[in-house]
């Protein structure tokens, strides 16, 4: 059975739905979805660029980027040919706050079904996401596991992790130490990431639904070579890279 589109996150509803030239009663009508209204809010409202816009949203930049050009063009369509704007309908739920409320709130109320994958090695987070050999993936319903698996990636590189886990449907990845271009291609998939992270990977996840998941928001790893032996992030010293864990509480 497929599982359920991922809906976008709202703010709020808006105030006013229905727009019209002074004077007349259009005939044709343009249809602007209540996430369609969010990210022209968010974008030419507030002013956030199309990558912030898709954290608040919890969609990928390029699906961000998508609705906001269809959006564009219906303002444009109502505008120039007189047509009655109504805003209605879309795959939206609401949730006031920030991006990090919402963060919070999509993982502990449950509010969809979520695949979580970890960097794993005998049940413990790996600590290179490039050269992991297997992630454990856990299906989570109403903030409970369901099921969970060890899958192989196969020998797939740090480029083509991303897509592994795009095509194993993952929501959300827990690891150690991850690159930047491995970070973008994760945002790029609408995967949300909590790097920088250690121990038991059961522990993580268990972590991660409670709200409590000590990670690093600004994890990166180089991934030196030091006598044969390799260093995540969590091996050198705070101030040499800013690794210094928060709890997923805090966002």
């Amino acid at each position: 059975m497929p599982r359920p589109k991922r809906r976008r996150f709202v703010c709020q509803e808006p105030d006013y739905i229905c727009f019209h030239p002074e004077g007349i009663s259009p005939l044709e009508e343009v249809i602007l979805s209540v996430d369609e209204y969010e990210i022209l809010r968010l974008v030419d409202f507030e002013k956030k660029t199309h990558q912030e816009a898709a954290c608040q949203m919890q969609v990928s930049r390029t699906t961000a980027t998508e609705i906001y050009e269809a959006a564009r063009y219906k303002v444009a369509d109502s505008l120039v040919n007189g047509k009655r704007l109504t805003i209605a309908g879309g795959n939206y739920q609401v949730h006031s706050g920030t991006p990090e409320k919402l963060n919070k709130t999509n993982l502990r109320k449950g509010t969809q079904t979520m695949r979580v994958a970890v960097t794993y090695e005998n049940g413990t987070i790996f600590q290179h996401f490039g050269h992991t050999e297997f992630f454990k993936l856990y299906d989570v319903e109403e903030n409970k596991i369901t099921a969970s698996e060890v899958v192989a990636t196969n020998g797939s590189g740090h480029g083509a992790l991303a897509g592994f886990l795009k095509a194993n449907q993952v929501d959300v990845l827990i690891c150690g130490g991850i690159g930047g271009g491995a970070q973008t291609a994760l945002a790029e998939a609408g995967i949300r990431l909590y790097g920088g992270a250690s121990g038991s990977a059961d522990e993580a996840v268990a972590s991660l639904l409670a709200g409590t998941l000590l990670y690093n928001p600004n994890v990166h790893c180089s991934h030196h070579h030091h006598g044969g032996e390799e260093h995540s992030c969590q091996d050198h010293s705070c101030g040499e890279h800013g690794c210094k864990g928060h709890s997923c509480q805090h966002g």
